[in-house]
């Protein structure tokens, strides 16, 4: 949903006032008991309005809800990728709404199921500086690590039968998966290495089912918002940048991007995302569009 209107993804996407949805309207904590006294949890608002790029009169405007999707489609020009850490979009939500105060536009599980709990036209408080112009997604993995510090690794993923299976560890409790008995495989079975922010890291990476949903999204967030160029930032031999952008260019840069792109202190996605996986499946998705139009 974006400025109230509905628009189709081709994947599943669960809004926030669906059964099954995560609310980041709400100014209560989501999923703890609050009888029990439980410390340190945040209520109040998760967010706030948009102000990019807007004279004080059209800000005064939408300060009020009076956002039309034109004036939308013209504040948002970036689309910042996340992992979560958590693991799983439950627990996801938990983190930035019970605990921390923080909210995101977009969660994608590892199942593949995208959940949406802000209208895009509300400011999520997901990258600093970026929130006024950006739409956020965090996707569900346990994250990226140094190679000499210790991860979780060995509590998540699994050797069964040759096969590397992603397995929610007990102490987690319910995981809130919505596909029923689902079996989540990481796209490539070893930990993957890599280099971002100049430090050596190492990751699995998200589901193939996790890739699928997010290269319609893509597809779909970059039609909507036309100022969401499908690109990632490259440096001038057209190769991955894989440390926080220049300010400069960071505030002239439109398209899709990662949390670390826009902070020093951030290395989400992480060296195992496939950016030319999602951004070659969007452009696929919208030049297939074009030529049936």
């Amino acid at each position: 949903m974006a400025a109230g209107q509905f628009f189709h993804t081709g994947t599943r996407v669960v809004l926030w006032m669906d059964p099954n949805g995560y609310d980041a309207y709400r100014i209560f904590p989501r999923f703890t008991d609050l009888t029990n006294d439980p410390p340190k949890l945040y209520t109040g608002i998760h967010y706030d309005v948009r102000n990019h790029d807007m004279t004080p009169e059209e800000f005064a405007a939408v300060r009020s809800g009076n956002w039309d999707l034109p004036m939308l489609q013209r504040v948002i020009d970036q689309f910042v990728i996340h992992f979560d850490v958590a693991g799983t979009s439950r627990r996801c939500f938990h983190t930035l709404q019970d605990v921390r105060g923080l909210s995101v536009q977009f969660m994608l599980d590892v199942d593949g199921t995208i959940y949406q709990t802000l209208d895009l036209k509300e400011r999520a408080w997901q990258a600093t500086i970026a929130n006024s112009r950006s739409i956020g997604i965090e996707i569900a993995n346990v994250g990226a690590y140094e190679l000499t510090e210790s991860n979780p690794f060995e509590a998540w993923y699994q050797q069964t039968n040759g096969q590397t299976v992603l397995t929610v560890p007990d102490d987690f409790g319910a995981a809130g998966i919505l596909t029923s008995n689902f079996v989540g495989h990481p796209a490539r079975p070893e930990p993957i290495d890599g280099n971002i922010q100049e430090k050596n890291l190492v990751q699995y990476d998200f589901t193939p089912e996790q890739y699928q949903a997010l290269i319609k999204l893509t597809a779909t967030l970059c039609k909507i918002f036309p100022k969401i160029r499908c690109q990632y930032p490259t440096n001038d031999a057209g190769e991955l940048i894989t440390s926080k952008l220049p300010d400069d260019v960071l505030t002239n840069y439109e398209g899709i991007l990662g949390h670390y792109h826009v902070q020093t202190d951030k290395v989400d996605p992480g060296p195992a995302f496939q950016w030319d996986t999602v951004v070659d499946g969007a452009r696929k998705i919208l030049a297939a569009e074009d030529t049936t139009n």
